[in-house]
């Protein structure tokens, strides 16, 4: 085994202190992404929750067809832009997996994979599931 000079142990410790820092500041980044990709599924159930009883609405109130259908027209193109902004974020996770690779942290997970963050594990994908079903 070859020793190492001081100057070499010297690169070898900040390239050490930097790959520290780059897995620090993506894991930070990989929180944020993940309760943003979370809010985001939130705020589709709860349009589509808000959607789907617009019409219920109408029909308990004995209301004409006719009244509240621009609402759910409105309503309804919110949750398309929500859907298209959550297909937006998914490539946005994708490509920071690609820039998590390029800076060497390619063993470093992003939430891919099925690999979900606590916050996802816990009590508040089962106020989801409730919700939902």
């Amino acid at each position: 085994m070859k020793n190492i000079g001081a100057s070499e142990a010297l690169i070898f410790t900040k390239g050490l202190k930097m790959l520290k820092q780059r897995k620090a500041a993506a894991e930070q980044l990989a929180a944020r992404l993940f309760e943003t990709e979370f809010a985001m599924d939130e705020a589709i159930i709860k349009m589509a929750e808000l959607v789907s009883f617009m019409p219920v609405a109408r029909n308990k109130a004995n209301l004409s067809a006719v009244v509240g259908q621009d609402a759910i027209v409105q309503a309804s193109q919110a949750l398309a832009a929500f859907v298209e902004a959550r297909g937006h974020l998914v490539e946005t996770h994708k490509r920071l997996g690609e820039a998590r690779d390029q800076i060497g942290l390619r063993e470093m997970a992003l939430g891919t994979n099925n690999d979900k963050p606590q916050i996802l594990l816990g009590k508040h994908i089962l106020e989801v599931v409730d919700r939902v079903a």
